[in-house]
């Protein structure tokens, strides 16, 4: 790309053949009457389907995309810190291949992320447990339980006054990704959680914002990645305990 874009969009794909060609129509509508540049990276995390066929046959339409990841399944966690690797944009913005969450909350954040609202700053996330926020429909009793005892577990641990981690739809500044990111360990579930603990421990600002947010019947997250986020979690904070992420600040 021979301008610097002003946004990435990284989607991480994992056999998302049926759901990507409705999310990248989608985001193309509405980047579309932007006025800055932007790129959309679709990183294939090993699909067993035509997942990368599809980003292939969009590349001619859909401005901005290319296809980014490797043959190997490796976890979301591992997928996104990829797509960041490669995003060039001055802002970095992770969303789900289902489009739980429209692009377009993105001109939301703007006003945080460049202080024109009074406050500037570096990590502005999405979340579906805020006033103003929007469940359509809401998710089953079960997991509104579930969510709830975890995020109590992670604001103990981790993250106090953060009222939803795991909505994923975060936008990073340039600066804030490029120091966040390489140092991330996890590869499955929680990367949501160490990108915002080590955020919060090398001192950048974080805003959470209300979203209205699509529950897609057809996810394919099973409860018991809940428990995998919740150990991973413990591991995180014994990390930042014992310094094992070398963080600077």
């Amino acid at each position: 790309m021979d301008k610097k874009p002003y946004l990435s969009v990284i989607i991480p794909a994992y056999n998302e053949a049926n759901r990507l060609p409705a999310t990248l129509i989608d985001i193309d509508k509405h980047l579309r009457e932007a006025d800055f540049d932007y790129e959309i990276l679709v990183v294939n995390d090993g699909s067993e389907d035509n997942t990368a066929d599809v980003v292939h046959k969009f590349e001619s339409v859909v401005k901005g995309l290319r296809l980014a990841g490797r043959e190997t399944n490796r976890g979301k966690g591992y997928t996104v810190r990829e797509g960041m690797r490669e995003a060039q944009g001055k802002f970095r913005l992770f969303t789900d291949a289902d489009n739980s969450t429209s692009i377009d909350h993105f001109f939301r954040m703007i006003p945080y992320l460049e202080g024109t609202e009074g406050k500037k700053y570096d990590i502005v996330i999405g979340s579906r447990d805020i006033k103003g926020s929007k469940l359509m429909p809401p998710q089953p009793f079960y997991r509104r339980i579930i969510g709830n005892i975890g995020n109590i577990i992670i604001q103990i641990f981790l993250l106090p006054g953060i009222w939803d981690t795991q909505c994923g739809f975060k936008c990073f500044s340039e600066e804030s990704a490029e120091k966040i990111f390489p140092l991330m360990k996890i590869n499955r579930w929680a990367i949501d959680v160490e990108a915002l603990a080590l955020g919060k421990k090398l001192g950048y600002k974080i805003k959470e914002v209300p979203i209205t947010w699509i529950n897609d019947t057809r996810s394919r997250v099973k409860s018991s990645a809940y428990l995998g986020v919740l150990r991973d979690v413990l591991k995180i904070r014994l990390w930042l305990w014992a310094n094992k992420y070398k963080t600077s600040k």
